[in-house]
């Protein structure tokens, strides 16, 4: 804001607060029992706060029997086109609380949400890892700008084609 002509630090810095405000304003603060049908409905709770992210950050959400959300947490933050995590970090919290279902959600800094081959890799050994321990892997979005890809609805369309 300061390259600006007229605007000082003090305005550069009340300028972020209004924009940091703005950003609280519109995302959804009370998530928590909203239920998950679809892929759009994460998507729709988490597409503002990642799209800007300049490195790639991995979140859980953890939903009951019912598909309500009890919580998402961060579990790792990567480099701007990589993020790695262990089954442990991924499955932690979700035994801790008892969920019964979870969902990856990643973005991807370059804004295209095209999963990678590795993206594919990774949701297949945490469905793996997950259905030991009892807890189902709904589904894992890729965020890219103002858009997302669901892996699972991605992985249906190709088993329809063949």
């Amino acid at each position: 804001f300061m390259k600006i002509k007229g605007i000082g630090k003090v305005k550069a810095i009340q300028l972020k607060a209004v924009c940091e405000l703005a950003t609280r304003i519109n995302s959804v603060t009370s998530y928590k029992e909203k239920q998950i049908l679809q892929p759009r409905d994460i998507a729709e709770i988490l597409i503002e706060k990642m799209r800007f992210e300049k490195q790639e950050i991995l979140k859980v959400a953890m939903l009951n029997n019912k598909n309500k959300l009890l919580k998402i947490k961060d579990v790792a933050k990567g480099g701007g086109n990589f993020v790695t995590a262990s089954m442990k970090s991924i499955l932690n919290e979700a035994v801790k609380i008892e969920a019964a279902k979870i969902i990856l959600i990643h973005n991807h800094p370059t804004g295209d949400p095209t999963p990678s081959r590795q993206d594919i890799k990774f949701t297949q050994n945490v469905e793996l890892a997950s259905n030991i321990l009892g807890i189902q892997l709904l589904d894992h979005i890729v965020i890219g700008n103002i858009n997302y890809v669901s892996i699972f609805s991605e992985r249906s369309k190709l088993k329809k084609t063949r």
